[in-house]
């Protein structure tokens, strides 16, 4: 609808829209066709719903097929129409093509609903600011698999755990790319001699 959480909070108060369902975390879920003029519902129709999954690396791509799998079974027993784009890459690149396809029509308003499986499945560090510009573009975020809130050191603590895993990652992957150029080295000079 374009306008922020505050205003539909307010309008909710003022009694200009009719109260929402609220989900088990107090979460408020309006039904579009409440909310307004007959443009609003037909704007929500021409949008997709999109299905995003990733994993980190080739060993997963089996992992990979689950999650579709999921988000599949959970998108047809909604009833909605969708598509599912997928990636293979470090939650923390953000160039991956699946990725920016999705922010790109998130931003062109060509997305109503972003499905997935675990919030972490999107970006492991900045998925609050997608969540943000899906906010102000009005499209719906849904998690298949929201578990507990972790604590604020629980958090904190698989950040760091996940900083470091990336990084170790990058160090023995450049140092794997060195030896097997070495190694490739190696045996062009034993074929020489």
């Amino acid at each position: 609808m374009g306008v922020s959480t505050q205003t539909l909070r307010r309008w909710e108060r003022e009694g200009k829209i009719p109260s929402p369902e609220r989900t088990a975390g107090g979460q408020r879920r309006y039904h579009v066709s409440a909310l307004g003029p007959k443009k609003h519902t037909s704007l929500a129709q021409e949008r997709q719903t999109i299905a995003y999954a990733r994993v980190s690396s080739h060993d997963q791509k089996d992992d990979l097929e689950r999650q579709k799998q999921i988000l599949e079974m959970f998108c047809a027993a909604q009833g909605w129409t969708y598509e599912i784009l997928s990636d293979l890459g470090s939650g923390m690149n953000y160039r991956k093509k699946a990725l920016k396809r999705l922010l790109d029509d998130i931003i062109e308003g060509r997305v109503g609903r972003l499905v997935l499986t675990h919030k972490d499945r999107l970006l492991r560090f900045g998925a609050e600011l997608v969540f943000s510009i899906c906010e102000s573009r009005g499209v719906e975020i849904v998690l298949i698999n929201q578990g507990n809130e972790p604590s604020f050191e629980e958090e904190l603590a698989q950040d760091v755990l996940e900083i470091i895993t990336v990084f170790s990652a990058r160090l023995y992957g450049s140092r794997s790319r060195k030896n097997k150029a070495l190694i490739g080295k190696l045996q062009g000079a034993m074929e020489d001699v």
